[in-house]
């Protein structure tokens, strides 16, 4: 069973509805227990980097996100997601994340840049990956892909071997990630069509 963490800040609905598109079986999960007993964990994310860790700590579920991945049990974090995994946010403030992945998110910056009265923050909309890696969740996804983006921030990993993709939005930033048992998307796999289904297929079969 895939495990979907619902604490309030995610698009629980419509990543349920494209897991249960791929035949994958999936439920909304909302405590230790529930994440200790799925055999894979969702963590999807919209809205502010500290309301959200806060939370996850408040009802006692940022600890058992922690020990899952440590376990070695297959984990997808998206968007929001992918950005609590990280040592630090920079968003109104300076803000610890859960600490899984060494690096930090920033903000896009784009005040010195040629080019800045065409790029717009948020970064929204569709956008093409480059493979950076083998990621097993891209297998069957061509380079070039095009996804679907809702974000200001992004991730700088400190190890440069867990960028799975990068995207170009002014600069070349990291649009996800992979690290053994860790898959995790800036973008939101629910809502890039075939692409994104394919790759959430690939995690329910991994």
């Amino acid at each position: 069973m895939i495990g979907i963490i619902d604490y309030g800040m995610g698009n629980l609905h419509s990543v349920l509805k494209a897991f249960e598109h791929v035949g994958a079986d999936v439920e909304i999960v909302t405590d230790a227990a529930q994440i200790d007993a799925a055999d894979k964990i969702v963590l999807p994310g919209v809205g502010a980097f500290q309301d959200a860790v806060r939370t996850l700590r408040k009802k006692g579920l940022a600890d058992p996100i922690i020990e899952s991945v440590r376990s070695g049990k297959w984990f997808l974090g998206i968007c929001l997601g992918l950005q609590l995994l990280f040592d630090v946010s920079y968003e109104d403030g300076e803000h610890q994340g859960l600490g899984i992945i060494p690096g930090k998110v920033k903000r896009f910056d784009f005040s010195t840049h040629p080019n800045k009265d065409n790029l717009k923050i948020p970064h929204i909309g569709w956008n093409s990956l480059k493979m950076r890696n083998d990621c097993p969740l891209y297998r069957e996804v061509a380079d070039g892909s095009f996804v679907y983006f809702v974000h200001s921030y992004y991730v700088v990993p400190d190890d440069s071997s867990v960028i799975a993709t990068t995207t170009e939005h002014g600069i070349e930033f990291v649009s996800s990630i992979w690290r053994d048992n860790l898959f995790a998307t800036q973008f939101h796999p629910e809502k890039s069509q075939r692409v994104g289904l394919q790759m959430l297929a690939d995690f329910t079969a991994i």
